[in-house]
């Protein structure tokens, strides 16, 4: 498993996260992590979903992560940072693999993502404040496109595509999504031989 994620280090190397553009709108910056790990021969995504009280996305899936603090030399200490304070997930032990495009938020912040292999042992020590669930799914559970349907919206006058993934009876939507699908999109364009293993057989 380790080659698969080595291979998949490559691809991000590979093709540089487009950084956002947005000219005159000011957006403050966050990072969050994507936390993939290995279980029994199978990789998988972690999600956390927020708790009901918060005043932004109260009760959504999310990676994570949060805004840059003052003390954060860069957007991967605040994603790192941010993941041992939700999960109690030793920032030392998070093997940082590579960062997706950057994308902004309605709530107005620029999300940057990175992408890092934690460690199997599910040993997490969420916190309450921020943490309501813990979601683990198989790669391949979300490769699987009849899980994943789009909508239309528009934002600051710009028309996208807004991702929905149905996981069982979890629905992972907004900007989660959206980092998701850019994943998923490297991961599709891994050299042949390598994204059938990568996503796993689901069932292990």
């Amino acid at each position: 498993m380790d080659a698969l994620f080595d291979r998949l280090e490559a691809q991000l190397a590979s093709h540089p996260p487009r950084p956002l553009n947005l000219p005159g709108l000011v957006l403050r910056e966050s990072a969050v992590l994507v936390p993939l790990f290995e279980r029994d021969g199978v990789p998988h995504v972690l999600f956390t979903r927020r708790p009901a009280h918060l005043r932004n996305h109260a009760n959504q899936f999310s990676f994570p992560g949060g805004g840059r603090d003052a003390e954060d030399l860069t957007p991967l200490h605040t994603a790192l940072r941010e993941t041992e304070e939700e999960l109690g997930i030793d920032r030392n032990r998070v093997r940082v693999i590579g960062m997706l495009d950057e994308l902004p938020t309605v709530t107005s912040f620029r999300i940057q993502p990175f992408v890092g292999i934690i460690p199997s042992d599910g040993q997490y020590r969420p916190n309450a404040d921020e943490v309501a669930f813990i979601l683990e799914v198989p790669l391949a559970g979300l490769m699987d496109p009849s899980i994943r349907r789009t909508e239309q919206r528009t934002w600051e006058g710009v028309e996208y595509d807004v991702y929905f993934y149905t996981y069982d009876s979890h629905v992972i939507w907004g900007a989660t999504a959206r980092i998701l699908y850019n994943l998923l999109e490297h991961i599709a364009q891994m050299p042949s031989g390598s994204a059938t293993p990568l996503a796993g057989s689901g069932t292990g």
